[in-house]
């Protein structure tokens, strides 16, 4: 059985630790959390050993996850890499381009394994649909939400944006040609509402809007391509799938002579609703599932260590592009 332990118990990595304490496909060794107090309190919630210190759990287990704040995932993460253990790391992945970039070689000169917490590519829309998006021309994102003090310890780009960015980098298969962007300090003095334009080498293009200090909570993405448009609720968990109608061709000619009469929405086009809501697993749990399934197999994770640095190079451009305003 996986020997697994936890780093961080706070109001997100209580729910890896509940998860993992949970599963048939490892064991849960224990728990460590710099503030004690929480660390007990979580320990003896769900029934897991609480460690006094990071180095003495580390030592019993084949793999950590680590749910801290950024600026420790480098600290934290070498350390275990460096005594033989899989990383689970909550995204991003670091706060700096060379702390992952140097955690990726790391990783592989100890032949393990880096898995970066991109959640939305577990999240059951995406599932829903990922084999039906193909070569995306133009992308669409806007994710607010209201503000919270968890995750304010670096920019929006790098606590919202990036989910919107791994996203689009795993789906749009070419490179940025060129980045544009704006944003504001408003409850912080760093970043807390952003946007970018991406555009790559393909003619993609890609603007995303991130913003923590909204009224309201909305996750939307919209893939534009050749044959149609998806339309994506995270929060609500739905698609809407837009196509062109097979019969489209029958009304084609009565279009391009600007005669509309008669004809109908789905002589135009076929509307596909997907609600992917039902899911039994939620995404973490997936998420989770995946991380011990690789290792066990001796495959990369499908959000690997390279991933993670993808996505970070480019959040970190957007952030420098808006600071240098």
């Amino acid at each position: 059985m996986l020997k697994l332990g936890i780093v961080g118990v706070g109001q997100f990595g209580q729910n890896h630790a509940r998860i993992l304490k949970q599963s048939d496909n490892c064991e849960l060794i224990g728990l460590y959390d710099k503030n004690k107090k929480r660390a007990n309190e979580i320990s003896q919630r769900i029934g897991a050993k609480s460690f006094p210190d990071y180095d003495s759990l580390v030592n019993e287990i084949d793999a950590l996850v680590i749910v801290v704040t950024t600026i420790s995932h480098y600290e934290l993460a070498k350390r275990a890499l460096k005594k033989g253990k899989h990383v689970f790391i909550e995204k991003p992945i670091t706060s700096e381009l060379w702390q992952a970039e140097e955690l990726v070689k790391l990783a592989k000169e100890m032949n393990l394994r880096i898995q970066v917490g991109h959640i939305e590519r577990f999240n059951s829309v995406i599932m829903e649909i990922e084999d039906k998006i193909n070569d995306p021309i133009f992308v669409e994102c806007h994710r607010i939400a209201p503000f919270t003090p968890r995750g304010s310890d670096v920019p929006v780009v790098l606590e919202l944006m990036i989910h919107d960015i791994d996203l689009i980098l795993t789906f749009v298969k070419s490179e940025v040609s060129d980045i544009r962007a704006s944003g504001a300090g408003v409850m912080t003095k760093s970043i807390d509402i952003a946007s970018a334009r991406l555009e790559f080498e393909n003619g993609a293009v890609a603007n995303v809007t991130a913003s923590r200090i909204s009224m309201k909570r909305s996750r939307k993405l919209r893939f534009f391509q050749k044959d149609g448009y998806f339309s994506i609720d995270f929060q609500n968990k739905k698609v809407t799938h837009i196509k062109k109608s097979k019969n489209l061709y029958k009304v084609l000619p009565k279009i391009l002579k600007g005669n509309y009469e008669n004809i109908k929405t789905e002589d135009v086009v076929d509307i596909m609703e997907v609600d992917a809501s039902n899911r039994e697993k939620d995404a973490l749990t997936i998420e989770l599932e995946s991380f011990i399934s690789t290792i066990k197999a001796g495959i990369n994770p499908i959000v690997d260590g390279e991933a993670g640095t993808r996505a970070l190079k480019v959040a970190l451009e957007i952030v420098n592009k808006i600071n240098k305003k």
